[in-house]
């Protein structure tokens, strides 16, 4: 290779040699088999349109976009299912790359669960926010259309399970932005996925909370929420760093009040949802009520 080879091809040709390495291939194969060779080369091409993927470590690259295969996500920018992100770590001064789910990708593991029976998350304008009432509910007016040049002055989620429990989030831009601020390198600095999609970003914002405080959350989606915007260490031991900042972790208990307990003793007499399900999903149960699911 020529000493004058320009310094990005140089680490480009150097992450593509890391890939190509016996133990990489290896993992490859267990995790996508004869779709191995196109996952390789859809990961190099996230590196060599990001320049600060370049300059990050190669285990960092590949652990995200393993994350994301796991998750059966793809990672093309261009569809919003899930991202490679570059951070420079402030402590050590290296540039690592993170695993961030895309608002689609929050969505369709939602999907997959097979426990939502409505999924809802859009923008909200002002003349569609009728009444603030942080006790009842907000009320909106869907029928109203924004203008055309309008901004969004809030963003909305809500969700039904197929039990028929419901709940829903607002959040207004002033609380997105101050969330983003909080946990988001790159929403500090203005680049990345908040830079290119800021709506996509703040919808997966206000889902993903709504979501880890009130929503039965399936192991694939508890194994992604808590993963999001972390440096994977170690894909199987479920190890994640987080560099920039403290997660946000969210509360992935649901308390059971009678209501809902009766609808879970319900769906499993009916066998609409097996036991070991709802035993080992995130329920809140008190000792008393977790005895009465065992029993049945």
């Amino acid at each position: 290779m020529s000493s004058n080879t320009n310094p990005a091809v140089k680490k480009a040709i150097n992450i593509k040699s890391f890939l190509q390495t016996p133990a990489i291939q290896k993992k490859m194969y267990e995790l996508v088999d004869k779709n191995a060779a196109s996952f390789g080369t859809s990961i190099m091409q996230i590196v060599n349109n990001n320049h600060m993927l370049l300059e990050a470590e190669p285990m960092s690259i590949f652990n995200a976009a393993c994350m994301a295969a796991t998750l059966n996500l793809p990672i093309n920018n261009n569809l919003g299912f899930a991202y490679i992100v570059p951070y420079k770590n402030s402590r050590t001064g290296k540039v690592e790359a993170q695993f961030q789910l895309g608002y689609k990708g929050l969505i369709q593991l939602a999907q997959r669960s097979g426990q939502f029976e409505r999924l809802v998350s859009l923008a909200v304008y002002s003349a569609q926010l009728v009444e603030k009432d942080l006790i009842n509910g907000f009320k909106f007016d869907w029928s109203i259309e924004p203008d055309e040049k309008e901004q969004p002055i809030g963003f909305y989620a809500y969700f039904k399970l197929i039990n028929g429990f419901t709940a829903e989030l607002y959040m207004s831009k002033d609380q997105i932005d101050k969330h983003a601020k909080r946990y988001s390198q790159s929403f500090r600095k203005n680049s990345g996925v908040w830079a290119d999609n800021y709506e996509q970003m703040a919808l997966k914002t206000v889902t993903k909370l709504l979501l880890s405080r009130q929503a039965p959350l399936s192991i694939e989606m508890q194994k992604a929420v808590m993963s999001d915007q972390s440096v994977i260490k170690d894909l199987d031991e479920e190890e994640f760093n987080f560099i920039d900042n403290e997660p946000d972790t969210p509360d992935l208990s649901m308390p059971v009040d009678d209501k809902l307990m009766e609808t879970l003793i319900n769906n499993i007499s009916t066998g609409e949802m097996e036991k070991s399900e709802v035993l080992n999903s995130n329920y809140d149960f008190t000792p008393e009520q977790r005895s009465i699911i065992e029993a049945l």
